[in-house]
């Protein structure tokens, strides 16, 4: 998908441009989240689970709200230890909820969305279709930006090869 392609969609746009304007959620562009940064990972997220939802007919405002929303915590998983790291991957939908509610207003559907969304791993059981499809959306993108985090330090170290055995050849 393009990186414009969702800020190119109007209605999509329209459900969401409160939370993406918000000082508050901007703050997440700061932190590291799969290589790449929360913000964007959200983002993702919330427009993959709009579409889908929409074409299911579904509750696709609801699902791009609370999609965008089910990351919103400032708990940078590069400056913990491991026995924390593991804490913050159980718990962040709790903290996530917390910080949405305190700054949205959110239906009973989207908190279930957003405390539900690391289905198995945090126990809680989503309970509407639009939580499931959060939740294996969240899934879905977090594998594939891993593997984009990955080919990036791959990518450094094959030029960093590259580099050294150019100049010691010479």
């Amino acid at each position: 998908m393009n990186n414009d392609s969702k800020y190119n969609d109007k209605e999509y746009m329209n459900i969401v441009s409160d939370i993406i304007e918000h000082s508050e959620f901007e703050k997440t562009k700061e932190i590291v989240h799969h290589g790449l940064n929360r913000f964007d990972h959200c983002l993702r997220v919330s427009y993959y689970s709009y579409k889908v939802s929409k074409l299911l007919k579904l509750d696709y405002k609801e699902s791009a709200r609370a999609g965008l929303l089910h990351d919103f915590f400032f708990v940078n998983n590069n400056d913990v230890d491991a026995s924390t790291r593991i804490d913050v991957l159980i718990n962040h939908p709790k903290y996530a909820l917390n910080n949405a509610k305190r700054y949205f207003d959110l239906s009973l559907k989207e908190e279930n969305i957003i405390s539900s969304h690391m289905f198995p791993v945090s126990l809680k059981v989503p309970r509407y279709m639009e939580s499931w499809i959060v939740d294996i959306v969240d899934n879905v993108v977090a594998i594939f930006e891993s593997f984009y985090a990955v080919r990036k330090h791959i990518g450094i170290a094959v030029n960093f090869l590259l580099v050294v055995v150019l100049n010691y050849w010479r």
